[in-house]
């Protein structure tokens, strides 16, 4: 009997056999059977109501972000843009009344030519006004800021102009400068300010048309421009009137690139 440390294979024992290669047929077969895929109706349902879900997450995500800031704000601020909001709720509202009232003359009047050459007259007025190229007169206030240590920089003047825009301020004059879309403030290197290019000089005259029950509390309310600038030791002043006119003209500038379109 020979040993088993002899190192000789053992009779009967096979060879183990070499591993048998993929074939390239098996290889087309499985990759024709994963491409393309084919989804069943049922799979294309999951993925539809998955896309969905996904989708209302993104939504929900974003509103809470976009309302993150409000979370964050002070009462004072919270308080100065409900204010503000409901102040233009009410504005819209009256203008939406007034083109209603100028629609029902317009189908009832009789000569309606010329009921609407006359509101055409109105509109034309009203929009001179926006633009600044005719005088206007009305309720409003006149805000005096008196700032004889130079601290009124270039964006305080432009918060005071948009806290009268948003309480609904329709004309504004600063000093004999006319306030339209395009006014602009600029900081002097030697202190003062510009409007427009015009040098402005102290005390800034803000003369405003609107409803003075809107601009003074908008203008009053904590966290408001008259706080901002108290807290720099600037003085300030509101006058209520029944009439005040806004005379500075504005010169049309004429138009080179911009024309009417063609309906």
């Amino acid at each position: 009997m020979e040993s088993a440390e002899s190192g000789e294979p053992e009779e009967g024992l096979a060879e183990p056999a070499d591993p048998v290669q993929p074939s390239s047929d098996g290889r087309k077969r499985l990759r024709s059977a994963l491409w393309p895929p084919r989804a069943s109706r049922g799979q294309l349902v999951v993925a539809l109501l998955l896309f969905a879900l996904g989708l209302g997450l993104a939504i929900q995500v974003r509103s809470t972000n976009d309302h993150s800031a409000l979370r964050g704000a002070r009462q004072e601020d919270l308080v100065r843009i409900l204010d503000e909001l409901d102040s233009r709720q009410q504005r819209l509202q009256q203008e939406k009344s007034q083109l209603d009232q100028s629609l029902t003359q317009l189908q009832t009047s009789s000569n309606q030519a010329k009921e609407a050459e006359e509101q055409t007259k109105q509109k034309a007025l009203e929009l001179g006004v926006l633009a600044g190229t005719v005088k206007a007169t009305g309720p409003g206030i006149v805000l005096t800021v008196d700032d004889p240590q130079g601290q009124v920089k270039a964006d305080m003047l432009l918060d005071t102009l948009q806290e009268l825009r948003a309480a609904g301020a329709e004309a504004i004059q600063i000093n004999d400068v006319r306030v339209v879309a395009h006014t602009y403030f600029t900081d002097l290197p030697s202190g003062g300010e510009q409007i427009d290019g015009r040098t402005v000089a102290q005390p800034y005259r803000f003369t405003v048309i609107g409803d003075p029950q809107d601009l003074t509390p908008a203008l009053n309310i904590p966290g408001g421009i008259v706080r901002t600038l108290e807290k720099e030791q600037v003085a300030t002043n509101i006058s209520e009137q029944q009439k005040v006119t806004v005379d500075a003209l504005v010169a049309p500038a004429p138009q080179q690139f911009a024309k009417p379109a063609a309906k």
